[in-house]
């Protein structure tokens, strides 16, 4: 009996501590989370980053916005840099840039708006208040955070307000540095003023269990090297940035490396260990040099291929951010299906229909990107549909599809002999899906991603290794789940 005892508290105290660690890599298959002791993947129609560092901002009614329509993940930058009103990239409405001044920073201030000065000796009490208690409500509501340290300076107006540009930093050595030289450790006493920053934020954020680290924004914006066209991947000189894939150059990673060494290096001794993300290209690519200390591996602008090439490095691949495709929901909620019945762990739709004064997230906003109530509710239907598979046996299953004429098929093995399966209309839509499958009972369930509703097809009793699926697409897509019986 004492050892039944024993036994039932020693499991209760494990239950207990994985409760009570921060998110990490599903053990059991490092392509999804673990949170709270459950398998997550995480989905989400977030704001434009600013929730943070905007004071005018309500975040609580942000929160409580995403949470009761069903996500579980935003992300915030953190205070390095932020934008100028109704001048940053068509967006009319734009949580990143704070009214002139008003940016909340980790950094005390002097002067009069037009001559700002950031004094990175003295940290700002009213930030670290404010981040504390947007943690302390998201921790509360179960949502996710992902903590940007730094973004690209995309523009010269930019580096004008930048807390990094030595012109705006109280008591810097020199007032001069080349921009696309800020994140590189050729950057003079710059960087160990960001390695103290980074130092910071990580003692401060290690009490919450709820974020993950990611170290910048866009780096290849800075000092991108071409790697290939979308349309010919054999060549290099693509007509725009949309139709090219860059990476950030060597310079870019050093600079990033050495910060992932300070994040792991500070936690070394603090209670808790934290995930780390990092931000490699837009659109898709083949990675190579990932840290060892880098588990999420993030993508702008997604394709699908970006989990088939980078599934052996048995990471999360994420879809951190959408947009530039248009402002209607369906353009996106493809994207985000596509993308997570590849075998993706992460979606982010930049949702712009969430600023100052409409944080609850019914705003109409002239942007280059999508974002509504509307788009959230099918959010949910994705997160739900992905959620309720066993996450810890999941995985892709493009192999699988035999065929599927007229028709865009993505699809996952549910680890228990049966499938899950998205499938687009792509020129035919009355057409057949044919499916390789073990021999069996199944039973099928065809399940709406605009609406949710959901309806049994039929169960199909399999003798050769094959189900054919006959399809009426009239409206463009639908989700299919296979369940063995």
């Amino acid at each position: 009996m004492r050892r039944v005892i024993l036994f039932i508290l020693c499991f209760n105290s494990i239950l207990f501590a994985m409760a009570q660690s921060p998110i990490r890599l599903l053990p059991e298959n490092p392509h999804y989370f673990q949170y709270k002791g459950k398998p997550m993947a995480l989905v989400t129609s977030a704001e434009h980053y600013g929730a943070l560092i905007n004071p005018d901002f309500d975040f609580a009614e942000y929160l409580n916005t995403l949470h009761e329509q069903g996500m579980n993940y935003t992300r915030i930058f953190m205070g390095s840099y932020f934008e100028i009103p109704g001048t940053s990239f068509g967006i009319q409405y734009n949580t990143l840039a704070p009214e002139p001044g008003k940016a909340l920073t980790p950094w005390k201030t002097v002067g009069e708006n037009g001559s700002l000065q950031y004094d990175w000796s003295e940290y700002n009490p009213a930030y670290f208040q404010r981040l504390r208690d947007f943690m302390v409500l998201a921790q509360k509501l179960d949502i996710i955070v992902e903590i940007t340290f730094f973004s690209s300076i995309y523009r010269d107006e930019h580096w004008e307000i930048s807390p990094e540009n030595p012109a705006n930093r109280v008591n810097a050595e020199s007032k001069s540095l080349d921009r696309k030289l800020a994140h590189t450790l050729e950057n003079g006493e710059l960087w160990s003023l960001q390695k103290g920053y980074v130092q910071k934020l990580v003692r401060e954020l290690n009490v919450y269990e709820n974020f993950f680290f990611e170290i910048q924004n866009e780096p290849w914006s800075d000092r991108g090297v071409k790697v290939l066209n979308l349309m010919n991947k054999y060549v290099t000189n693509g007509p725009n940035w949309m139709e090219e894939v860059e990476y950030a150059d060597q310079l870019s990673l050093d600079w990033q490396n050495a910060l992932i060494e300070t994040i792991v290096a500070t936690e070394k001794d603090l209670p808790k260990k934290h995930l780390i993300a990092q931000n490699f290209s837009n659109f898709k690519a083949p990675l190579f040099d990932v840290s060892p200390h880098v588990s999420i591996l993030n993508f702008h602008y997604n394709w699908p291929e970006s989990v088939d090439w980078n599934y052996h490095l048995n990471r999360v691949v994420g879809f951190d951010e959408s947009g530039f495709a248009g402002s209607e929901d369906w353009v996106y909620r493809r994207q985000a299906w596509a993308f997570m019945l590849s075998g993706g762990g992460l979606f982010n739709h930049l949702d712009y229909s969430f600023y100052v004064g409409k944080e609850d997230g019914t705003g109409v906003n002239e942007a280059p990107g999508g974002g509504s109530a509307t788009f959230r509710k099918e959010m949910k239907i994705l997160s739900d549909f992905i959620q309720e598979l066993n996450l810890a046996k999941v995985k892709p299953a493009a192999n699988r599809v035999i065929s599927s004429p007229g028709l865009l098929t993505f699809a996952l093995d549910d680890g228990a002999g049966g499938l899950a399966a998205y499938v687009i209309e792509a020129g035919k839509a009355m057409s057949h899906v044919e499916f390789q499958i073990d021999p069996g009972t199944y039973e099928v369930i065809l399940l709406d991603p605009v609406t949710g509703e959901s309806r049994t097809m039929d169960t199909f009793e399999i003798q050769p290794s094959r189900l054919v699926l006959t399809l009426n697409l009239m409206q463009g897509e639908t989700a299919i789940r296979i369940l063995r019986k």
